[in-house]
């Protein structure tokens, strides 16, 4: 029996909480790993997992076992990764990112990590739902706002600046709001969170401190696409990143209102699960995206030279028919 494997394939199952998520991700016959667990507990000549038809749980011994495999197991790839310090990094990489920042500012910029890192291999997973790490076996994922998850580790690699908009549609016909007041008198297109259902308020900036405004309104949507053709069909007032708004803006499609009380900007994280090391595929991607964050133009609302943006925009051109919005620490 290759102890080795066994420990990986036990804590992949202990990890997706399924034989046939650990298959999956392992690439492996559900067989196999039924195969490996069977063993592994016949070896240690205790029981690991209990088993019924609808779910896996850790038996004691299990539970002081696992922690026990991945300490060998980060140890194990500590020891690979000092031999293979000076090689490019390589392998499989899975992240996942909300589908309007990867279309609009890591898809634009891919060609670059490539050429930096030709041996890894990018599974990029787009989408404004936010997936469970461990469960779909993802290495890393970048989220916008504040972070909820107390299980995983966190990078700030960027911020987000926001604007609030409108179709001049609905401004001929409802009137420009002119100070926050104003908003009394208008309607706006909410934004819904997938996972909690909560209705994400609008917020301004007033003397340094953010202010939540709630408005009237009768649409709410939780799709990042469907949240910005709403407001570009005249149907409310909207708050987007600035990066979904800019070629719209430039266009004359929507305008923005109430500039001198910005949203707050919302932090962008990378973050992985803390019982999982820090490949040096992950560390490559975060670093590559924070360096890209610290150099798109579309993510900033001002001090940006005409040059910057005229080269960012030319780089996501093709990607602004297909839109949607969406400190190391342990969060």
């Amino acid at each position: 029996m290759d102890k080795l494997q066994a420990m990986q394939v036990f804590t992949k199952v202990v990890e997706t909480n399924s034989f046939s998520g650990a298959a999956a991700a392992l690439d492996m016959m559900r067989s196999s790993v039924t195969t490996a667990i069977q063993g592994l507990e016949a070896h240690l000549k205790v029981r690991l997992l209990n088993r019924t038809t609808r779910r896996i749980s850790l038996t004691p011994d299990g539970a002081a076992y696992y922690e026990r495999c991945l300490r060998i197991l980060a140890d194990v790839e500590d020891s690979e990764n000092a031999l293979s310090v000076s090689a490019s990094p390589r392998g499989k990489l899975k992240v996942e990112m909300p589908g309007s920042l990867g279309r609009l500012v890591i898809v634009p910029a891919l060609d670059d990590f490539h050429t930096r890192y030709p041996d890894i291999d990018l599974m990029l997973g787009i989408g404004d739902k936010a997936v469970d790490l461990v469960q779909s076996s993802v290495d890393c994922a970048i989220r916008m706002g504040p972070l909820q998850d107390s299980t995983l580790v966190a990078r700030r690699v960027g911020v987000a600046e926001f604007v609030t908009v409108a179709s001049p549609e609905y401004l001929r016909k409802n009137g420009t709001p002119q100070v926050l007041a104003d908003l009394d008198r208008h309607v706006a297109v909410n934004y819904f969170s997938s996972r909690s259902g909560r209705i994400v308020a609008m917020d301004f900036v007033v003397d340094g401190k953010p202010v939540e405004v709630s408005m009237r309104s009768k649409l709410a949507a939780n799709d990042g696409d469907a949240y910005l053709q709403c407001g570009l069909q005249g149907l409310g007032i909207i708050q987007v990143p600035h990066f979904l708004a800019y070629s719209h803006l430039q266009s004359g499609r929507l305008v923005e209102v109430l500039a001198p009380w910005r949203p707050m900007p919302f932090p962008v994280s990378a973050v992985y699960p803390q019982n999982r090391h820090l490949s040096p595929q992950v560390r490559a991607f975060i670093d590559w995206v924070a360096q890209r964050f610290e150099q798109c133009a579309l993510l900033r609302t001002h001090h940006v030279s005409p040059n910057e943006i005229a080269n960012s925009a030319a780089r996501t051109a093709a990607c602004l028919a297909a839109q949607s919005i969406a400190d190391p620490a342990v969060v």
